[in-house]
């Protein structure tokens, strides 16, 4: 199959969970910063702009990244192609990680654009600024794709992805405690952590997301798995 043609395929077969959850859940983070600008004031309605950079597009790749694996109906007569199931797995991982992506360049250009960049205080530049939902975006991706993997359904998978973001909001405080919980940390930048440990964060972020990454690559290695996957 040409590249084209090729990749068009699997951007439809990412399917509807990876492709709209990050531009709905982006936007629903931006209306309620809108809705709420006059009575929130700035730096509240910057928090809640910069939270959809930092909170909601992180969980929508890692939602879209945990629906890959235990989709495909003909999953037995993938795995007799040349081209290994698990690298076409990847591309389409790929597809929901840049589409995300994509999403987020664009609001933070308009964030720019707009001034409202500048009037976050913790907003470290208009370039290292982009770990703001580098590091998360990918550490939750990578999280929901070795989910998928392990535990071989998109449910489980997500699940997962949703009880880590949920559990990171919820003790937000006693993560700030000990200097390997911060560096793990998904939010740093929207809900605090110590200023000098912020790229030290999103650098670890992201080695774990490669780590992840690396560790669901092995499991998919494995056809029994996927197998299995299909059958349940």
């Amino acid at each position: 199959m040409r590249p084209l043609p090729l990749w068009r395929h699997e951007i439809r077969r990412a399917g509807w969970t990876a492709l709209l959850t990050p531009p709905l859940a982006v936007g629903a983070l931006v209306l309620v910063a809108a809705l709420n600008a006059g009575e929130a004031g700035d730096l509240n309605t910057a928090r809640n702009l910069f939270g959809a950079l930092e909170m909601a597009a992180p969980l929508a790749a890692g939602i879209g990244a945990a629906s890959l694996v235990g989709r495909d109906p003909a999953a037995e007569l993938l795995l007799t192609m040349p081209t290994r199931y698990r690298s076409t797995l990847l591309r389409r991982l790929f597809v929901t990680v840049a589409w995300t992506a994509l999403v987020a360049v664009l609001l933070s250009g308009a964030l720019l654009a707009t001034g409202w960049w500048a009037r976050w205080p913790d907003n470290h530049g208009a370039v290292l600024g982009q770990l703001i939902w580098i590091a998360p975006t990918l550490g939750l991706a990578a999280l929901g794709f070795l989910a998928g993997a392990a535990l071989r359904g998109p449910a489980a998978a997500g699940g997962l992805v949703g009880a880590c973001w949920i559990f990171q909001q919820a003790f937000a405080g006693p993560a700030q405690e000990h200097y390997w919980s911060r560096l793990l940390y998904l939010f740093a930048t929207t809900r605090g952590t110590v200023p000098t440990d912020w790229t030290a964060n999103r650098l670890t972020l992201i080695g774990a997301a490669g780590a992840m990454g690396a560790l669901a690559w092995l499991l998919l290695g494995r056809p029994e798995r996927l197998l299995g996957a299909v059958a349940e």
